[in-house]
């Protein structure tokens, strides 16, 4: 049965293929595809294209950053694996995270970003949600997802000194042609993972509810550390949302694609910060490029959860103006970085003891906050 299987499988997605083409990266496959071109249209990759050019209009070229999240599964392996009776051969062939206690990579990222702190402490500095409390940089950076809730939990000099962080929140002034700013630390350290097939994880339980079928799946131990990241994770996507916001957590590029379209229209633009180059040191601001003609608008921002399988928290952001930015290296001003930047133009309610506000010395609703997008976040906008 499982040979029949494989066979109908493959017939299907055949004659699919010999009769259709696929585009990625304005190049044509199909028809008189070569060889290796053949070879890569039953892949997750593929997949995804063919769904960009079936759901974005408007011409937008295909990300090749998006596409390079794709799940190195092919369809057949989609269709085939069991996840709870082989876990470490899924978890190896699908590119996920699911062993934080024998991650020894892991281990030394954390090590060589935050001297002294173990994986134990990653949801101290690396926090899912911000909640009532702001503890690093990094709770901003990996995870976005509470900005408007940030504060600092005491307002002595000494305190704040410390929280400030330079470069991680500016006025929109900076962005300006020759301007030298410092630029906080944009390195992603989370676990490089791959979203999961749609047909995968639209059938894997994900809510507060199901914590315990969660934990079985991937073999999560009580008071284990995968045990506390799928807590995480799972309770901050099911946080309710901020007023006027729009939030999904998304394990499968697709429904990234649909949310980011549902709240922008089918005509967009995904963009994304080039790389972690002048973290933490001082740039010049090369070239600038306002988005959609400088208009204050809307946009869908979506940033890493530390889960098994790559997922972000996609939300959406009203009244931004968003930038892409050449970074350059300030002696030689050669370009090493090409940044997406946003600018909050409403920021009413957010908390008074934000710590943009600390750091830029205002108050709520007064002015535009602006920052950087950091390595693998995502901004869609509507295309120009």
């Amino acid at each position: 049965m499982v040979m029949v299987k494989h066979l109908l499988l493959f017939q299907s997605f055949f004659w699919f293929f010999l009769f259709n083409d696929v585009v990625v990266g304005g190049r044509l496959i199909g028809g008189d595809r070569s060889v290796e071109e053949k070879e890569n249209t039953f892949t997750s990759k593929a997949s995804l294209v063919r769904y960009w050019n079936k759901e974005i209009s408007g011409g937008s070229v295909v990300s090749e950053f998006l596409i390079s999240k794709a799940s190195p599964l092919n369809a057949i392996e989609s269709a085939t694996f069991n996840i709870e009776n082989s876990l470490p051969d899924f978890c190896s062939a699908a590119n996920l995270f699911c062993f934080p206690d024998l991650s020894s990579k892991f281990h030394s990222t954390l090590d060589d970003e935050k001297p002294g702190i173990s994986f134990k402490g990653f949801h101290s500095h690396y926090p899912q949600s911000l909640g009532d409390n702001f503890i690093g940089y990094h709770s901003l950076g990996d995870n976005f997802i509470g900005y408007r809730r940030a504060y600092a939990q005491k307002n002595d000099g000494e305190t704040v000194n410390k929280l400030v962080v330079p470069g991680l929140f500016f006025r929109e002034s900076m962005l300006k042609e020759g301007t030298v700013v410092s630029l906080p630390e944009i390195k992603d350290v989370m676990p490089e993972r791959s979203f999961l097939p749609r047909s995968i994880v639209s059938k894997l339980p994900f809510s507060v509810s199901k914590i315990g079928e969660i934990k079985e799946i991937f073999h999560a131990g009580e008071n284990s550390m995968m045990e506390d990241i799928i807590t995480n994770a799972v309770t901050e996507c099911e946080r309710p949302p901020s007023i006027g916001e729009m939030k999904q957590c998304v394990g499968a590029a697709e429904d990234m694609i649909d949310f980011a379209t549902k709240v922008l229209g089918r005509s967009v633009v995904l963009r994304t910060t080039e790389n972690a180059a002048g973290s933490k040191g001082r740039v010049v601001i090369g070239k600038v490029n306002v988005i959609n003609g400088g208009k204050i608008t809307k946009s869908v921002s979506c940033h890493q959860s530390l889960y098994p399988y790559l997922l972000y928290y996609c939300h959406s952001v009203p009244k931004v103006r968003v930038y892409e930015v050449d970074l350059l290296e300030s002696n030689s001003k050669t370009k090493i970085n090409h940044g997406i930047a946003i600018c909050h133009f409403d920021t009413s309610s957010w908390s008074p003891n934000h710590m943009a506000f600390i750091a830029l010395g205002s108050k709520p609703g007064r002015i535009e906050v602006c920052h950087w997008m950091f390595e693998n976040e995502m901004n869609w906008t509507v295309a120009d």
